[in-house]
């Protein structure tokens, strides 16, 4: 059975390793250039306090690379289910092979131990070596991020560490699943690839966010977590708040973010007319535009002078938030959860391929 498993998946495996190959050279190659560049930037940028601007462009200078390399191993677990998984059971039957197979010396499940144990395996092997080898050549854009790409970012998270292996080895098994049920290939794999994806929208939405109970904080505004100011003339004073980033924790997952006035209140007065990026919320505060440090005399309102005196009314931000600290005990965590639903798939594929497939 190993022997003609292999004969079988061969193709695949080569075509995988082959593409793992190039990719690792490639990090391989250009990874050291990068940790330099981005060290020799923390040096230069350190003692006149202009790293923030240094982040912004470094990552600025690699964002396409690393969107690619993030998109790469979000896609792997879906093709490994797609075209390893959906098809393993539904090619014996559209094929009617099944009839010979099974009725030979090597029972039923034998043959489905085998075929999902060394395709599972090369399955889990291929995303980790992907997942791991991104994670590594990764690694300085990753602590130059914008907030939105950082580690604990829902988009980012998934193609990070070893949880890609989980992902790989829940959507081959899932694959299998939907082809005993559906016993077509290509409507098999079309529900493969929308339960999956599902289900990898649903984990960052609904599950992990309450993994660990999050860290909440209330905390001064600053460069970190304001975006901007607008002063329209004989107005009130408007501030653009960032929903994905919190002074002092650098990368964090930020669940919720609103602006509190000095009594504790959440703000909720928004301009009219008025969007910031997508990334942060409008609020008007009371403040002076025509006099004082946000006024409008010598243009914009100064940043500094102004958020300053912001500060000094007592306005604050106030989040809700997951730590980048919890990056790892999260990727434990989550990995054990698709190992679970891998391990009950698996189980439900020996049950149902015993008794009720023929």
């Amino acid at each position: 059975m190993i022997w003609l498993t292999w004969r079988q998946f061969r193709g695949s495996a080569t075509m995988m390793a082959t593409v793992l190959v190039i990719l690792a050279v490639v990090l391989a190659l250009t990874g050291p250039n990068l940790a330099s560049r981005y060290a020799a930037g923390i040096v230069d940028c350190t003692p006149d306090n202009t790293c923030l601007d240094f982040f912004d462009r470094f990552f600025g200078e690699y964002d396409i690379p690393f969107l690619a390399l993030t998109l790469v191993v979000l896609i792997l677990p879906a093709l490994v289910g797609l075209f390893w998984g959906a098809p393993l059971i539904t090619r014996e039957l559209e094929s009617g092979t099944h009839l010979l197979v099974w009725n030979q010396s090597v029972s039923r499940g034998r043959w489905l131990a085998v075929k999902l144990g060394l395709t599972g395996l090369m399955a889990m092997a291929a995303a980790g070596v992907c997942g791991l080898a991104v994670t590594w050549w990764s690694g300085p854009l990753d602590k130059s991020a914008v907030p939105e790409m950082a580690q604990m970012a829902p988009v980012v998270f998934g193609a990070r560490g070893f949880a890609p292996m989980g992902y790989a080895a829940f959507a081959f098994v899932l694959g299998v699943t939907v082809g005993m049920l559906v016993r077509r290939m290509l409507p098999a794999m079309a529900l493969t690839l929308a339960v999956f994806a599902a289900i990898q929208l649903a984990m960052p939405l609904l599950v992990r966010p309450h993994l660990m109970p999050p860290a909440t904080g209330t905390f001064e505004l600053g460069r970190e977590n304001i975006d901007g100011l607008g002063a329209p003339r004989g107005g009130s004073l408007q501030i653009f708040l960032r929903t994905s980033a919190v002074p002092g924790h650098a990368g964090a997952w930020v669940l919720s973010s609103e602006l509190v006035d000095p009594s504790g209140r959440t703000s909720t007065d928004s301009p009219d007319g008025v969007s910031g990026p997508s990334t942060t919320i409008a609020r008007t505060i009371p403040i002076s535009t025509t006099s004082g440090p946000c006024g409008l005399q010598a243009g914009p309102p100064g940043m500094n002078s102004c958020l300053a005196e912001i500060n000094r009314l007592g306005y604050r931000q106030q989040a809700t938030y997951q730590p980048l600290e919890r990056f790892w005990p999260f990727q434990w965590i989550e990995t054990g959860i698709y190992t679970l639903l891998t391990l009950g798939l698996t189980w439900f594929c020996f049950w149902w391929i015993r008794r009720r497939l023929s």
